[in-house]
């Protein structure tokens, strides 16, 4: 019995510092607040598909943890601070209105009807902005208002030259929400795809894919069941595919990733060996590695996949170090530049060139830092030195 619950003290102690975000808080602002345009450094659309219930009980929070079993779509316009920095999200403390000013505020909510009509608007900005769309996929303990901010963050912060779509299941939001959570994500497995071939029959040219954590999970079902259905790059319109922190069985994703097949464009998967947030799940999980703090590169590499190791980097996220390729700004930096060269032309490029690239921005950063890329065929090592 003393052993039963010690091992329940450490899972709640572990459950009280894990995750991928915190508790939800309300996206739009009790009252409005006007600030200067000069305050301002950019308003973002961010186009969403979600699986989330509509937020019954406080409307600000747009939408809440609890499942539907149909797809909900919408438009937020978010903007972002001029003071803002790489790698953070600033927001408001506690239930304060958010200030344009100083932190990243959501000013508007537009809600679609149907796919049908989400499809229209979606399709015309993609148009619009240069015919590529950044679908990204949350994680763990993430309310909608994270997923909104952190896919804001990161078109903002890469300079990415497209359409930001965010897919938001049902995350509860709560750290002790774990297997909610993983059943909300597997819940939501035929609403990605269907959204991937929502977006690949507009007049997109690329559509990439950045998923995190959790999210992975969902992604990789997504496309595995993608490749069960013989379309597994949406007619040649699928982009890159990035894994950021990949809270995945390492057996699980090997056979999913053998339905899936070899990639025929840039499949990476970023992993840090002092990821705290996955070791608790690997502790839920009986002990088992996952992908994101597996230790052989080689051993996933062998599948067609570039395995970004992170773990000589840090992390801003409090010392959980599950969010690096979003936090930290020479990641960011470096992530940025991938995604603005198109998917088609990244894949012929040689790796190699990676290295200059790292070492440049390394200094721009200011900031030590090492990341080591294995892929199929060589690995290659990022070092620079602020």
């Amino acid at each position: 019995m003393a052993l039963r619950l010690k091992s329940h003290g450490v899972v709640a102690f572990a459950l009280l510092v894990a995750g991928c975000a915190g508790n939800t808080h309300d996206l739009l602002n009790k009252t409005t607040v006007t600030v200067p345009a000069s305050d301002i450094a950019a308003t973002h659309e961010i186009f969403v598909a979600t699986t989330r219930q509509k937020a019954a009980k406080d409307p600000r929070q747009v939408f809440d943890g609890d499942r539907s079993l149909t797809t909900s779509f919408a438009r937020v316009d978010v903007t972002v601070p001029k003071s803002h920095q790489v790698g953070n999200i600033e927001r408001a403390k506690g239930s304060a209105n958010s200030n344009p000013a100083k932190d990243f505020t959501a000013k508007d909510v537009t809600f679609y009807e149907g796919a049908p009509q989400f499809a229209k608007a979606v399709g015309a900005d993609i148009a619009m902005r240069g015919d590529r769309a950044l679908v990204f996929v949350h994680g763990f303990n993430n309310g909608f208002d994270d997923g909104i901010y952190r896919v804001t963050q990161i078109a903002h912060d890469t300079k990415y030259p497209g359409t930001p779509v965010l897919f938001s299941w049902a995350s509860s939001a709560k750290t002790t929400g774990y297997i909610y959570d993983k059943d909300s994500s597997t819940a939501a497995r035929d609403d990605l795809e269907a959204t991937l071939r929502m977006l690949a029959k507009t007049r997109v040219k690329s559509i990439d894919i950045i998923a995190h954590s959790m999210g992975t999970w969902l992604t990789m079902e997504a496309l595995r069941q993608l490749a069960i259905t013989g379309d597994r790059d949406l007619g040649g319109k699928l982009g890159y595919v990035i894994l950021a922190s990949p809270d995945i069985d390492v057996d699980v994703f090997k056979k999913q990733m053998i339905r899936y097949g070899k990639p025929d464009k840039p499949f990476a998967v970023l992993l840090s060996g002092d990821d705290r947030a996955l070791k608790l799940s690997s502790f839920i999980s009986g002990d088992k590695p996952r992908v994101g703090d597996y230790g052989n590169a080689a051993d996933l590499a062998s599948y067609g996949v570039s395995v970004v190791d992170l773990t000589k980097t840090k992390g801003g996220d409090g010392g959980l170090n599950h969010a690096k390729f979003a936090d930290n700004p020479f990641l960011v930096q470096l992530l940025g530049d991938r995604l603005r060269t198109p998917a088609g032309l990244a894949a012929d490029e040689d790796p190699a060139q990676l290295t200059d690239i790292g070492q440049g921005l390394g200094k721009v950063v200011g900031s030590a830092a090492e990341v080591i890329i294995t892929t199929p065929f060589k690995v290659l090592t990022i070092a620079t030195g602020g």
